[in-house]
């Protein structure tokens, strides 16, 4: 293993028959998937330019054109609900959750950053991530948005999402931003209530407030990917793919630890 972030063997095998067959005509391929996916996850560790990936990697073009392809065909995606499901049972849950957290995070945008916006609460140029955790932390679903949209329109966008695909869920909980129509209106469209956990009036300093601290945590895990630092994708849904990546590899990580 050349770098922390590679696969190892057994992390390999767990979502080696998630790619496709060899083609049993053509030309062979040069570079097996487990090293085109290793230049994946260097770039999203490092933060490294495509174009700077190091040499004992495959070709920069060749990594970005199959993580293109990945992104397009929605191939990440579906590792990424692989290992979330299997996460799930190790825990002694059951693959859909019925529960989970709802959160947004702004980050700044680099000058190749695609649409951007203004968060003035934030004071951040750049773009917001909205995402929804399940109980264990476990990413469900993430939207990219400029930053200057506000959490509960950005929450309308990314729950309509959800509840799509996972119409198991019948709670979810969230800070003081997303409170007032939001609630309602999520009643009216589904199944699942939206909590809003508040602080305690005059209370003073930092306090971990129930449930909350499960997405607040999710964004630490993310946080030590430094691809995700800054958001440097012109589409937003590269920067979704990039964001399903880590966490792919932090899930990879904990399963065969478990």
């Amino acid at each position: 293993m050349r770098y922390t972030h590679d696969l190892t063997d057994t992390q390999w095998n767990l979502i080696a028959y998630c790619f496709p067959p060899p083609a049993k005509t053509g030309r062979p391929r040069k570079h097996s998937y487990r090293e085109l996916l290793n230049g994946c996850l260097y770039v999203v560790r490092t933060s490294c330019q495509w174009r700077n990936l190091p040499k004992d990697l495959p070709p920069w073009a060749t990594v970005y054109h199959y993580f293109r392809q990945w992104t397009n065909t929605e191939l990440l995606e579906r590792i990424h609900t692989h290992l979330r499901e299997h996460i799930r049972l190790l825990e002694g849950r059951k693959r859909q959750p019925t529960a989970g957290s709802i959160d947004s995070q702004s980050v700044k945008g680099s000058e190749t950053c695609g649409e951007r916006g203004y968060d003035a609460g934030k004071k951040i140029n750049g773009r917001k991530r909205h995402i929804v955790v399940d109980t264990l932390g476990l990413l469900l679903m993430v939207l990219v948005l400029p930053a200057d949209v506000q959490d509960r329109d950005g929450a309308r966008q990314l729950l309509t999402r959800v509840f799509a695909v996972y119409g198991t869920l019948r709670c979810l909980w969230a800070d003081a931003g997303y409170a007032g129509r939001l609630v309602l209106w999520v009643a009216g469209i589904s199944r699942c209530v939206l909590q809003i956990v508040r602080r305690l009036a005059g209370e003073p300093g930092f306090k971990v407030l129930p449930r909350r601290w499960v997405v607040e945590r999710t964004f630490g895990w993310l946080g030590r990917y430094r691809r995700l630092s800054r958001d440097y994708e012109r589409r937003a849904k590269v920067a979704e793919a990039m964001v399903g990546l880590a966490m792919s590899r932090l899930m990879l990580a904990r399963w065969v630890k478990n």
